[in-house]
């Protein structure tokens, strides 16, 4: 007998007394649980196949340990760019070992039915909820007004011109050094 089960975003293959590790679990080890996102159970003879999870399926589990996953490097590069940058990640990661799979909660005793049933978290609106609070969008600036006075503009237009003649004239050239006649040892 196998199944198939759903946890941490990804999809297992399971037989009784697999161990394995999926996505962390925030359990403490020892903890005995039910999964019950079951996709598909085979018995051999028949196979019931969930629409996406079969209703009645739940498959029980142990926790082995918490752990982090081997390190890994990732390393982005962009060519002639002058661009490296390296990260490392370690994976947290919880081992289980597949006790029981029951085809049928019906078929699941009593007291195993206590156990912690691990669904997925979704993030769901109460419905008493107040509605989320909108941000209004900012108004763009105005530039600030900019004051005309005829006299400024008149004052910058002659320093823009005296600027432009000065560099236009002609440079006149350096007077040149006289040289003075050698002095003459005292004997």
């Amino acid at each position: 007998m196998f199944a198939v089960i759903k946890t941490g975003g990804k999809q297992y293959v399971v037989k009784e007394g697999d161990k394995f590790s999926v996505e962390k679990l925030e359990l403490p080890a020892g903890q005995i649980f039910l999964f019950d996102q079951v996709l598909l159970v085979d018995d051999g003879a028949d196979t019931a196949l969930g629409t996406p999870f079969l209703e009645k399926a739940v498959v029980k589990a142990e926790v082995v340990r918490n752990f982090k996953d081997d390190k890994i490097l990732v390393f982005k590069k962009k060519r002639r760019k002058q661009y490296r940058r390296t990260h490392g990640h370690r994976q947290n990661l919880t081992e289980v070992v597949i006790a029981k799979i029951y085809p049928d909660k019906t078929a699941v005793p009593a007291d195993e039915l206590k156990f912690e049933v691990l669904t997925p978290v979704l993030a769901e609106k109460p419905e008493t909820a107040p509605a989320p609070k909108v941000k209004a969008p900012k108004a763009p600036k105005a530039p600030a007004p900019v004051e005309t006075k005829p006299e400024a503009k008149a004052a910058k237009a002659k320093a823009k011109a005296k600027a432009k003649a000065a560099k236009s004239a002609p440079k006149k050239p350096a007077p040149a050094k006289l040289k003075s006649p050698a002095k003459k040892p005292a004997k």
